[in-house]
């Protein structure tokens, strides 16, 4: 609690399938904080074309609670459980939302793919003390990454989440 009022966070709740944007609409209902991202995608009918939102992310939609909140969320029709990271609930950044919310804004038929990492694959570091800085995969865990980074003739091995890395392109 800050000053008496309780703190906020994003999170995301998984959705039955379908059920994104109606689950969304029931939270903003309870006076909920809620955003369902929704991607602008040209569809084909027998007779037009027709520009239809469709959820970005299949099953999921954000929530910002407090920890007092979380049951009422939980109760909405179509709302299955929040998703969970390290047995707690996952924490989306505010940056995150923000990013989403804008590229979404400023494009149309987005698609949202998984990072697929694999050995001796080139990233580059997206936070941290090593922000910006490129490397190679040296091994894979469930949650961490090897990557090697060479520099000053040297070659640094960090273990760095992979939420935290992207693609780079071979030099």
């Amino acid at each position: 609690m800050k000053n008496g009022t309780p703190i906020r966070k994003w999170l995301a709740i998984y959705t039955r399938p379908r059920w994104e944007k109606k689950v969304n609409h029931l939270l903003i209902e309870k006076g909920l904080e809620s955003y369902c991202p929704l991607n602008k995608v040209r569809r084909k009918w027998s007779d037009r074309y027709k520009i239809v939102e469709e959820p970005l992310f299949k099953s999921y939609v954000f929530v910002k609670v407090s920890d007092e909140d979380r049951t009422n969320v939980r109760m909405t029709e179509g709302a299955i459980n929040f998703v969970y990271w390290d047995g707690k609930p996952a924490i989306v950044k505010e940056k995150e939302i923000i990013a989403i919310r804008k590229f979404l804004n400023e494009y149309e038929n987005v698609e949202a793919r998984p990072v697929k990492l694999k050995v001796d694959q080139r990233v580059r570091i997206t936070a941290g003390t090593l922000m910006d800085k490129e490397g190679k995969v040296v091994d894979i865990k469930h949650k961490t990454v090897k990557v090697a980074i060479d520099s000053l003739g040297y070659i640094l091995v960090a273990t760095i989440d992979r939420t935290k890395l992207t693609s780079a392109q071979p030099k």
